[in-house]
Parts: structure tokens; C-alpha cells; sequence
């Protein structure tokens, strides 16, 4: 038990730390307001499409909030300046600055040092993918459907810069209760993994028809099971497989792309149509969700038959 104990620490201390500099540094940055810097990129996106100025004014403001950038929307088509497709091509168009905060403040700090730089880089690669072509989707949209038009709407005021005390002290206050929450689980899946593996447990899921399926090892059912519930518990219990050889690198990119398949459709019925259709209404916000989650799905089908393609060679 103790050589147990000893060898998952060794395995998931540096990666706790890693997570924990992560987790810190980038609520740092995200308190000084650092992530208003991306607003300089909005001109140019912009001027590829055929949306009004007032979706540019709503997507700098989802920089730092979704919600509130979706419910400036919902303002604007109220006062006559946007249609309901319009409307639906901002809100998508608003989804994508919380893929850089996920890539910075989970992906990169969490992710890529749980799963290791080829698996977690592939993964954070999916991310930027998706956001990439929604935001081209969005663009080819509104260029077929809309003539150029302007609608402008006053700016949001500029909040104050903290001073670095003042920022150290709220990212430390908002960030400890999810670093502790991800350490723990961290530390009991990769104990949970490396005691069932000692007791040949996994081989008790061969008769699973997924796996042969797939191409992929028995016993990583249980981190795509595991996945579709809670994506940082799967990826807890598919980063100790890849270290010690139990599933290799591409068989992990496989397991991912099909949980995350399994898991879009469910999180957004969970999670993100209370929330769209308490804002737009069940109409346009059924249709946000359902336009915004298939584009997800189909980058990771796409990628899914291409590693299956790999895999067969």
C-alpha cells in the first residue's frame, strides 16, 4: 500500500503543481483584465462579415462575460437592429472568447499536463478547431444571408485595473476552492487507476464489443464512461494509462473524441439550453444550441473517422 501511495504521488505531484501555477497565473491575468487585450482582433473579424456594429460591441463584452454579451444581444434585437438569424449568428459568434478562457484556465493547466503534451496538445488543438469553424461558418452565413448594415450601440464602460494586492487576492479566493476540487479527484482517480490496474480489474471489460469496435484497450471504457459524466474525471483516469504504456497516444485521442461525442448532447440539455432559452426564448435559443453543439459534434466526428482511418493502417 505505502510503494502504491508513494508511486502515484511521484506520478501526480508535478502535475498538481503544474496545475496549481496554471490555475493561479491565469486568474492573475484574467483579474488585471489582460483579456481585454483581445479586443483589438475584433475589427478585423468584423470586417469579414455582414454583421452590424452592434455584435461587435456584444462580442468584446463576452470576453469577459457569455451571459451578459447574450443578453445585450437579446437588447438589441428588442430595439429593431437585429433579425432572428442575425441574433443567432451573434450569440454563436459570443461562444467563442469562452473557448480561449476554457484553453487557458483548464485546457492548458489542467489538460495538457494530466494527459501530456502530444494527447492534451491534440485535445487543445480540438478546441481551437472548433472555435475556428464556428467562427468561419458564422462568416460564410452572414455573408450569403445579410447585406452590410450598421446598428451601432454605446460601448460598455471600461472597468478600473486592480491593483496587483487587490488581483493576487481575488484570483487566489476564486481559484483555490477548484484547485482543491481538481487535486482531490486528481489524486483519488489516479490512485483508483494504478491500485486496478495492480489487481488486473480492467481485464474483467474485455467481453465490452466497444472496444474491439473502436480499437481501443478494454480498460479504457471506463475513462470514456467516465468522461461522458465528467470530463476531468475521464481525463484523471486516461492520464496514468498513458504514462505507463496502457493505452497509446492514439487510441487516448480516439477515447476522447468519442466521449466528448457522447457528452456534447447531454451537457447541452443539462446545462446550456436552461440557459439559452431563459435568455433568447425557446425558439431562437433551441435553435443556437442545437446549430452551436452539432458544429462541435461534427469537428469531433470528422476527427474521429480520420484516427479510426490512422489506426487501421
Amino acid at each position: 500500500m505505502f510503494d502504491l501511495l508513494i508511486r502515484v504521488l511521484d506520478f501526480a505531484f508535478p502535475i498538481i503543481i503544474t496545475i496549481f501555477i496554471g490555475l493561479f497565473g491565469t486568474g492573475f491575468l484574467i483579474e488585471m483584465g489582460l483579456m481585454q487585450k483581445f479586443s483589438r482582433f475584433t475589427e478585423p473579424l468584423f470586417k469579414h462579415t455582414h454583421l452590424p456594429q452592434s455584435c461587435a460591441s456584444a462580442f468584446l463584452v463576452s470576453l469577459g462575460s457569455t451571459v451578459a454579451a447574450n443578453s445585450m444581444v437579446v437588447k438589441i434585437k428588442d430595439e429593431g437592429c437585429l433579425d432572428e438569424r442575425e441574433t443567432m449568428l451573434c450569440a454563436i459568434l459570443n461562444s467563442t472568447p469562452a473557448y480561449i478562457r476554457e484553453i487557458l484556465t483548464y485546457q492548458i493547466p489542467i489538460v495538457l499536463p494530466a494527459l501530456g503534451p502530444v494527447v492534451g496538445g491534440f485535445y487543445v488543438m480540438v478546441f481551437i478547431l472548433s472555435a475556428f469553424v464556428k467562427v468561419s461558418v458564422v462568416i460564410i452565413l452572414s455573408r450569403i444571408w445579410f447585406r452590410e448594415h450598421d446598428c451601432a450601440v454605446p460601448k460598455p464602460e471600461k472597468a478600473e485595473r486592480p491593483h496587483v494586492k487587490d488581483a493576487i487576492g481575488k484570483a487566489f479566493k476564486k481559484q483555490k476552492r477548484l484547485f482543491t476540487k481538481i487535486a482531490v479527484i486528481y489524486l483519488t482517480m489516479t490512485t483508483l487507476v494504478f491500485a486496478l490496474r495492480e489487481r488486473g480489474l480492467f481485464e474483467m471489460f474485455s467481453v465490452l464489443p466497444l472496444a474491439d469496435i473502436f480499437g481501443i484497450p478494454p480498460e479504457s471504457i471506463i475513462p470514456l464512461t467516465t468522461y461522458v459524466a465528467s470530463p476531468i474525471l475521464g481525463v484523471s483516469l486516461l492520464g496514468p494509462m498513458i504514462s505507463d504504456g496502457g493505452i497509446s497516444h492514439l487510441q487516448a485521442m480516439i477515447v476522447l473524441m468519442l466521449g466528448s461525442m457522447f457528452m456534447l448532447p447531454i451537457f447541452s440539455v443539462r446545462a446550456i439550453i436552461p440557459r439559452y432559452v431563459s435568455i433568447f426564448g425557446p425558439k431562437i435559443g433551441l435553435r443556437i444550441v442545437a446549430f452551436s453543439t452539432g458544429m462541435s459534434m461534427l469537428v469531433r466526428f470528422i476527427l474521429l473517422i480520420v484516427l479510426l482511418s490512422i489506426a487501421r493502417i
